[in-house]
């Protein structure tokens, strides 16, 4: 049974008052769709777009329910499904369960089931929910990661266990809900943990066997961080030992900076690209310094792990801004000229764009209510910092910082579209008050140390769903939401955008104005991320989880009925969430 109470005590306490091997190419290009969907983000560059075009704004509103199954876990459903050669895999929360169906045939029933050995122990760890984010396939194998700290291999075919890996340590606080990038013969991977002072890494392991080939640390040394002499570079910061000398002695062995988020690749430039998450602890005033490379975007050779560039979105983060958001890879122009660039809507509630080649920045511009900063200096690279707005023990209670630190964004990634060529974005609008207080490690338990209720941003909406253009830096439109939009986006040829909200609806709006043309109650707060695939009838199919749980598992309340000792109240900021939705796993599939 789950026990919330250790992270509910927590929780309650923050809220309340404290190609490659893959089928898909990276281009992201409107041109021809063989409707599979064999990554989390449908193609390397993250743009999560599909050029099937049979679902458009003209009939849409004709879309129904065709078939749904229940995985019988309740935990928070944030990943989503893959579809490969007629077969749809899905994975759920802890117990990492993967269903695999056969869509050939009448119900779409099960061709296999693998049930694996989760250690129990990662339920009390994992930070926020027993989330899994999802599965890659590659080369005839489902690549997947166990809550546990293991990465597994398993014949997409019959769901035979090819190879499985322990690639993280349960005892010190890791644990591996992220999906992995299979890039030519390599599975990447990287730990979560960043609550319990962690040291955040990616492992590069062999796809064929899954032997660990090597490990680049986040923080720390150079030789960690797999810097080679005069092959890595940093925007506006030069040197060696550039993430070293930006800590307080030792601090960085317990410097967090997790990968617990989304991945990207670019075959030509033979770079992978994620972000960071926080530095620990939540108590800027015990790690004085910028604290790099927490809150970054990294670019890695996928081969040996060599660090080729980074930037830092958030020095020495005051706030708990994660950078673990999706890296969408795509050609734009900036000041008259198409550059090759890579685009990242940071949870500190500004989108950057940076030529992916070189780690350039090349424009930054809030896409929601920002009041910590005034802006991004493009000469230094650096936020223009609120001074105001700093946390720290002798600052005692901040209070209305914008946004919290559940971000303007969180791991709800955005979507792509070429042909609208705008960002389809899930975002939050909260504000939080902020009171930090010093904290001593001990291994495996948590290392915050830090109170921060939230309370609705500007106009009492707590959500809404937005289209961003990010060549003009400013938002064209926007669907108000009454709660956070925690789920993903989509964006088709068809013209249209699908989303799902908090309390249970899932939507498809018109990509150019944002008019919301069907919606559907599918039975529990989708916190997944949708799809879409070609049938094998012909036919275009849009699929998603629903299943309320990551972080709203811990501040919603009472949305969770098989538990009596689960008697939590809900966060101030959405008492009546409950009258919404509860808790349940639920694979919908849309069609015509």
């Amino acid at each position: 049974m789950f026990r919330p109470q250790r992270w509910a005590v927590l929780v309650a306490a923050l809220s309340a008052g404290w190609n490659g091997r893959g089928a898909a190419q990276t281009g992201s290009g409107p041109g021809r769709d063989d409707g599979q969907w064999t990554m989390p983000a449908k193609d390397f560059a993250s743009t999560r777009y599909s050029a099937l075009a049979q679902l458009t704004t003209g009939n849409a509103q004709r879309l129904r329910p065709v078939w749904s199954f229940s995985t019988g876990v309740l935990g928070g459903h944030e990943g989503q499904p893959l579809v490969v050669n007629h077969t749809m895999y899905v994975v759920t929360p802890y117990p990492n369960v993967v269903y695999a169906f056969d869509l050939t045939k009448e119900g779409y029933p099960l061709k296999w089931k693998y049930r694996p050995n989760v250690n129990s122990a990662a339920i009390g760890i994992a930070c926020c929910d027993v989330v899994n984010r999802g599965a890659f396939y590659a080369d005839g194998r489902i690549y997947y990661n166990l809550l546990d700290g293991h990465t597994v291999a398993l014949d997409a075919a019959s769901g035979r266990e090819i190879w499985k890996t322990k690639v993280a340590d349960l005892n010190i606080g890791e644990t591996t809900p992220m999906a992995p990038l299979v890039v030519k013969d390599r599975v990447i991977v990287g730990n979560s943990g960043g609550e319990f002072g962690v040291r955040g890494w990616v492992k590069g392991l062999d796809a064929e066997t899954g032997k660990i080939i090597w490990t680049g640390y986040n923080v720390g040394p150079d030789a960690d961080l797999l810097v080679k002499p005069g092959s890595f570079r940093s925007f506006r910061a030069s040197g060696t030992q550039l993430s070293l000398n930006s800590w307080p002695k030792e601090a960085w062995k317990l410097g967090g900076a997790p990968v617990w988020g989304w991945l990207s690749y670019d075959p030509k430039l033979d770079l992978v690209y994620y972000g960071t998450g926080n530095p620990a602890p939540y108590n800027a005033e015990q790690r004085p310094g910028d604290n790099r490379w927490a809150t970054s975007v990294m670019a890695r050779d996928p081969d040996d792990g060599s660090l080729r560039w980074a930037y830092q979105f958030t020095p020495a983060d005051n706030w708990d801004y994660d950078a673990t958001q999706e890296m969408i890879l795509t050609d734009l122009p900036v000041k008259g000229k198409v550059r090759q660039t890579l685009v990242h809507f940071d949870k500190n509630g500004f989108v950057y764009t940076f030529d992916r080649g070189t780690g350039e920045l090349l424009a930054a511009d809030a896409y929601v209510p920002v009041n910590w900063a005034r802006g991004v200096d493009l000469r230094t690279g650096r936020p223009e910092v609120d001074s105001t707005k700093l946390t720290g023990v002798s600052r005692g209670t901040v209070k209305d910082i914008c946004p919290t630190l559940e971000g303007g964004k969180n791991q709800q990634p955005a979507a792509f579209s070429p042909v609208t060529r705008l960002f389809y974005v899930p975002t939050n609008n909260m504000c939080m008050d902020y009171t930090t207080a010093n904290v001593s490690y001990i291994a495996g338990t948590p290392y915050i140390g830090a109170a921060i209720p939230y309370k609705p941003g500007a106009g009492g909406h707590l959500g809404a769903f937005i289209a961003f253009d990010v060549t003009k830096g400013k938002k064209i439109w926007e669907v108000k939401e009454p709660y956070p939009v925690w789920s993903g986006a989509l964006a088709t040829r068809g013209g249209l955008a699908f989303y799902g909200t908090l309390d249970g609806w899932f939507k498809a709006v018109d990509g150019r104005t944002g008019a919301v043309l069907y919606k559907f109650k599918v039975g529990s707060g989708v916190v997944g991320n949708p799809i879409s695939f070609l049938g094998p009838d012909g036919k275009q199919y849009v699929a998603v989880y629903a299943g309320i749980g990551g972080d709203w598992l811990l501040l919603s309340g009472d949305v969770r009925s098989d538990d009596p000792t689960d008697v939590r109240p809900p966060a101030s900021f959405m008492p009546d969430i409950a009258r919404h939705t509860s808790q349940g796993g639920i694979v919908w599939i849309f069609g015509l």
